[in-house]
């Protein structure tokens, strides 16, 4: 199981990797000119790349957790909470291929300021799950 466990590990950080660039590529896209469009395909060409790159990670980092529960247990409610935290993850990670798709389609109507701010919710969930993680508070 300590290998399920370094491999859970080092997928979550390669899905947190991809789950913090892809919204600064999209603050980058925000702030492109209208008459850049080289830029602007670059930045799209990066992010769909990207995109593409971390999403069987994080697949691969869920399956990973659910098979350390399965031979864990799913005790705790600091667990509970973690799961939750994963879950938002989750839809985090789907609704960045919702911007995409907008910024694909011409039709973004944020701000570079609106994706500075979406960017860090994925800072706060890491920070929220390691101490879940560690401290077990409850």
């Amino acid at each position: 199981m300590l290998v399920v466990k370094a491999l859970h590990i080092s997928l979550v950080v390669a899905w947190f990797a991809g789950l913090f660039y892809l919204p600064r590529i999209f603050v980058n896209l925000a702030m492109v000119p209208a008459d850049s469009a080289a830029e602007r395909d670059r930045l799209l060409l990066m992010a769909n790349k990207l995109f593409k790159f971390m999403t069987p990670l994080g697949v691969l980092a869920v399956a990973t957790g659910l098979w350390l529960w399965l031979g864990f247990g799913f005790a705790g409610g600091w667990l509970h909470a973690k799961t939750a935290l994963v879950l938002l993850l989750v839809i985090y990670h789907w609704h960045c291929s919702r911007v995409l798709k907008a910024f694909l389609a011409g039709t973004n109507k944020r701000s570079h300021v609106w994706f500075r701010f979406y960017n860090e919710m994925p800072v706060l969930v890491l920070f929220a799950v390691v101490f879940l993680v560690v401290l077990k508070p409850f």
